[in-house]
């Protein structure tokens, strides 16, 4: 069990490599948003097209997909509604909440640990897709509309689907489906940029840390406070309860969606944050709040239904 933590181990040290810089100011004032815009606009696009072209076809479409779907979209809402109707958060603060409620780390954190606690790097597939295809593109579009000083339908729709991320996870699932064997020649210079999208994004986030107290009083506590709490306690439980009475899958099966949906927010959260300028406390403490607060779930949950 202890080599289940290795994942974590390892963005720890990424996140504390990014404080470090931060605190002795090695690369001076301007490193986040140059990392921030490397990250976005080169790094991830590279990243999501390796990840996506190399999935396995019957698992990114296996019966993991809706349940998944069905967690992310409850916590999502609930985040949203509150956001938007009992606390009056504007467009912006209000998706940067929901994702942080219901988008999880499925790649840097899903794959180590689906590895080390199911035996497979391919459960996170799934999860990966639905948040590439339908999460990423939804939420660009809502950017867009919110930071765009001419909110032309045409024009958001536009800026949308020629997002960098966007045409990353589209090429990608183009490949998968199609069943393209991609030469060695053409993937692994794609292999060599995208894997260090990870690192610098995490470098990056650990950069975000110094200075900061988590809950701070910024007037966020509450969004951070329920957005951890749906997504370390209320996606992991609806995920088992769609999966084990709805859709009666196999014990494995309960057991792989429940560790999918208990995996922290993703990092990709606090990236829209900066590169967008909306809700970064909001992503930043929800995402340190959910990697700490994920390990003793997902060892719960690999006991209780492992």
């Amino acid at each position: 069990m202890l080599d289940s933590l290795t994942g974590f181990v390892v963005v720890g040290v990424a996140i504390t490599v990014g404080y470090l810089i931060a605190r002795i100011d090695l690369l001076g004032e301007h490193a986040r948003p140059v990392l921030a815009r490397l990250t976005f606009f080169v790094l991830s696009p590279f990243l999501l097209f390796v990840v996506l072209a190399e999935a396995d076809v019957r698992t990114l479409f296996s019966a993991l997909l809706p349940v998944s779907a069905i967690a992310a979209a409850v916590v999502i809402a609930i985040h949203a509604l509150a956001a938007r109707l009992l606390w009056r958060r504007g467009v912006g603060e209000t998706t940067i909440g929901a994702l942080s409620a219901g988008q999880v780390n499925s790649n840097n954190i899903g794959i180590p640990l689906s590895v080390y606690l199911l035996g497979s790097a391919a459960y996170p597939a799934p999860v990966i897709l639905l948040q590439l295809l339908i999460l990423t593109p939804i939420t660009m579009a809502i950017f867009e509309s919110v930071t765009s000083h001419r909110r032309s339908v045409g024009r958001i729709m536009v800026r949308t689907v020629t997002n960098p991320l966007v045409i990353g996870s589209m090429l990608g699932t183009l490949v998968a489906v199609s069943g393209i064997d991609m030469p060695a020649i053409a993937m692994e210079p794609l292999r060599l940029v995208a894997d260090a999208c990870v690192p610098v994004l995490l470098i990056s986030y650990g950069m975000s840390l110094f200075g900061q107290r988590v809950l701070s009083a910024s007037g966020r506590r509450r969004d951070v406070v329920l957005a951890t709490t749906l997504k370390l306690v209320v996606m992991p439980v609806t995920a088992w309860i769609f999966a084990r009475y709805v859709f009666g899958m196999s014990s494995e099966e309960v057991l792989v969606v429940v560790v999918l949906a208990a995996l922290p927010t993703a990092q990709n959260v606090f990236n829209y944050s900066q590169r967008f300028g909306i809700g970064e406390t909001i992503s930043r403490d929800t995402v340190f709040l959910t990697t700490v607060g994920c390990v003793p779930v997902l060892f719960a949950a690999t006991w209780l239904l492992g």
